[in-house]
């Protein structure tokens, strides 16, 4: 546990500290500490201006993209889990080895088939192209039909029935309540998932100003190395991005944490 905490920990704090250093004083100091010139402020400045603010827009692109098919593939996997797993209708048990089966693909391996199939229909190059696909998770959709087996007792069910309720209000008024906590699991794994993709947006976008943050500060570390028409882009700058791209997930995390808490709480029922 001890070497797993370190090999994650090291990492992050080289990045912290590279992140208060100007470009030459992250060679000419020791990694894990802050050199004599603390510049972190300023380097946070230029990181947001440097070509024009590109690293703004890149950073809108992406929580863009996290909001948008994050929570999306979240409220699908939940009303698709809810179904699933309460409810029996013909194809159920296919539903479920699709379901399976797709958890075992990597998404790369789709990637240049649906770039050839949205190609076809004019998506290629435009967000749309980024966030439809990730609408999908299986693993998030096998998730909520667990913890949907799990939690919601079939008799709590019934009884609603027997009170009159329809599917829509048993839904909202019993399942979603003990579901909630599967709920913010799924929601945060996609977000996560979203946020970090990197391959995915490559292939389908070909504007800069579309670039999340992952290929954006690639295409930087690329111009820091090799240079180009453009210039050569300071160290300094794709570090400080690099850092300021994880803060957004940590707040997320913060934020949805009592929402977790609170509803592990509520979904707490005696049989």
């Amino acid at each position: 546990m001890a070497v797993m905490v370190i090999y994650c920990l090291v990492p992050l704090l080289w990045v912290i500290f590279s992140s208060t250093k100007t470009s030459e004083g992250i060679f000419s100091s020791f990694g894990l500490w802050f050199d004599d010139k603390n510049v972190f402020w300023q380097n946070v400045q230029d990181t947001f201006s440097y070509q024009n603010g590109a690293y703004t827009r890149w950073l809108f692109n992406t929580i863009m993209y996290a909001v948008v098919a994050g929570v999306g593939a979240t409220i699908i996997a939940t009303f698709a889990g809810y179904a699933i797993a309460t409810m029996r209708f013909p194809g159920r048990n296919a539903l479920l080895a699709v379901t399976l089966a797709f958890m075992s693909i990597p998404s790369t391996v789709i990637t240049v088939p649906l770039f050839l199939m949205y190609s076809k229909i004019g998506l290629v190059g435009t967000p749309w192209a980024v966030i439809i696909p990730q609408l999908a998770t299986p693993f998030g959709l096998y998730l909520m039909i667990i913890y949907a087996q799990t939690s919601i007792p079939v008799s709590l069910i019934e009884a609603a029935k027997l009170d009159g309720a329809n599917t829509w209000t048993i839904f909202w008024k019993v399942g979603f309540p003990l579901l909630s906590p599967g709920f913010v699991t799924v929601l945060l794994f996609t977000l996560v998932g979203v946020w970090n993709n990197y391959f995915l947006p490559l292939i389908m976008l070909s504007d800069t100003n579309d670039y999340p943050l992952t290929v954006g500060l690639n295409m930087w570390l690329k111009m820091g190395a090799q240079g180009t028409a453009n210039g050569q882009v300071p160290n300094n700058l794709i570090i400080t991005g690099s850092l300021i791209a994880v803060v957004p997930l940590i707040i997320a995390f913060m934020f949805l944490q009592k929402y977790w808490q609170s509803g592990l709480a509520a979904g707490s029922v005696k049989q």
